[in-house]
């Protein structure tokens, strides 16, 4: 009905080995421009140019059981899998990409971002861009372009022995004040480092902790030079956790782990048809149910308490008309989303 698509028993929805013939027929045209709609989407999300929006990206396992295209062992997980890239902005959805397992983490990383960046200065020039994940992206051609597009990076760096020697007086800090007061110690510093590969050293945030199981020290390189090293790792390096809440919603609870076809093109769609549920889900979560119960709600709590409803269904020529049980305990929350979406509500102005 949201779809403007009245219930009609002669024209019944498509059964499964129709969606079957569907996914094998897609092509890679198609598929482009199915990934360009999510951008489209995140785009017309905003009634005002935002100042500024943080990009996450992250990659995560996607086991299959087969013998499909492009499967292949991966050491880290363990499995046969897939390795979907995704991009994230706070909890929109614009990146959903299927690829093989047998590569770098950070493979494809850099034209998607061209392909992105240039899309989203088109529609706000002024905008500010920062990129986040963890040190699986950490490559310096990646952060070159990231410096000539003037787009800001915080990435973690995996350590190495070099990194380690620089944060000794800091470790050593902190193995001293842990000594003094026996409680947890958490300092941050700030070095300048360059690998092997690197065109030239870059500003790197060094956080030096000690705990009673011993000490440990975590890295992260950055081209933001106003903030200081607490406020990038705290306040912008540890957020990027929650992306991974994000991708959790649309692999495990919108099904987007489903790797039963053969082909790998398939398989691509599938992710796709996943990505445009959660863009669903999200927006229905950010409007019509914003300011309710379920705001917070994860996408399979949406789909358990308002989808996932037994109904009579009447249709007449002039409504269609909803019959709920009586022991519905949202029926309530049920019929204000379904007002919010007919006239759709206004959010108030994001905070600055």
């Amino acid at each position: 009905m949201l779809a403007n698509q009245r219930p009609d028993p002669e024209q019944p929805l498509a059964s499964a080995p129709t969606l079957c013939r569907l996914e094998n027929r897609v092509t890679r045209a198609r598929l482009a421009r199915l990934a360009g709609v999510l951008v489209e989407q995140f785009i017309a999300s905003y009634a005002q140019p935002p100042a500024e929006l943080i990009l996450d990206v992250d990659a995560t396992d996607d086991p299959v059981h087969g013998t499909q295209e492009a499967r292949f062992f991966h050491g880290y997980y363990d499995h046969y899998c897939f390795l979907p890239l995704y991009v994230f902005c706070g909890s929109r959805l614009l990146v959903a990409y299927r690829r093989p397992s047998h590569i770098d983490a950070r493979l494809h990383t850099r034209p998607i971002l061209k392909l992105l960046v240039r899309r989203l200065r088109q529609t706000w020039p002024k905008v500010r861009i920062i990129l986040r994940g963890d040190s699986g992206f950490c490559r310096w051609k990646l952060l070159r372009w990231c410096e000539q597009n003037h787009v800001c990076y915080v990435l973690g760096l995996a350590r190495n022995q070099v990194l380690e020697r620089l944060a000794e007086p800091c470790m050593a800090a902190a193995k001293t004040q842990f000594e003094a007061t026996s409680q947890k110690v958490r300092n941050f510093h700030e070095v300048t480092y360059a690998a092997g590969t690197w065109d030239h050293a870059r500003r790197v945030i060094v956080k030096a902790e000690h705990l009673p199981e011993g000490p440990h020290a975590r890295f992260v390189v950055t081209n933001l030079p106003r903030l200081g090293p607490t406020r990038v790792y705290d306040e912008l390096y540890v957020a990027r956790g929650d992306m991974e809440n994000r991708s959790k919603e649309q692999q495990l609870a919108l099904f987007a782990d489903r790797t039963s076809c053969h082909a790998f093109l398939a398989h691509q769609f599938r992710v796709l048809l996943s990505a445009a549920a959660y863009v669903l889900v999200e927006t229905l979560r950010r409007t019509a149910l914003a300011d309710t119960e379920l705001a917070p709600a994860q996408a399979g709590t949406i789909r358990l308490k308002l989808f996932k409803v037994a109904a009579r269904v009447e249709t007449s020529v002039r409504r269609v008309v909803l019959h709920l049980s009586s022991t519905y305990p949202l029926a309530e929350l049920f019929a204000r989303m379904l007002a919010r979406l007919r006239a759709p509500y206004v959010l108030p102005p994001a905070p600055s």
